[in-house]
């Protein structure tokens, strides 16, 4: 009956011991959340539903037919700080700049607007 009775405890120990973390999945997409001087010092790395809800991801393609914004439209302390060039397609959306390459129209980089 003693035997029973640290089986159960020994479980009941296991299943507690488990960190709430576990059922999350995690991406490989990852947000700045805290800048200083300009520059992105903390990351955090976003599980699926934030990626989701985050905006399109690095593989989306938005066809040819989609409204891109114009080269000269984009800030130029962006445009200096990340090297973007005017033979790429951008789209400006929710505080994010797509890159996108003019082939394949799919989304090569995301960068966050600061």
């Amino acid at each position: 009956m003693t035997k029973i009775l640290l089986a159960l405890g020994a479980a009941a120990a296991a299943f507690t011991a488990t960190p709430s973390d576990a059922r999350r999945h995690y991406t490989n997409y990852s947000k700045c959340t805290k800048y200083r001087h300009g520059r992105c010092v903390a990351w955090h790395r976003m599980t699926r539903a934030q990626a989701r809800r985050a905006g399109y991801a690095v593989g989306y393609r938005f066809g040819p037919t989609y409204s891109y914004s114009a080269y000269n439209a984009l800030p130029g302390t962006l445009v200096t700080r990340y090297h973007l060039r005017p033979s790429y397609r951008y789209v400006n959306q929710n505080g994010y700049v797509y890159v996108v390459n003019p082939n394949t129209y799919r989304v090569v980089r995301v960068i966050t607007l600061p």
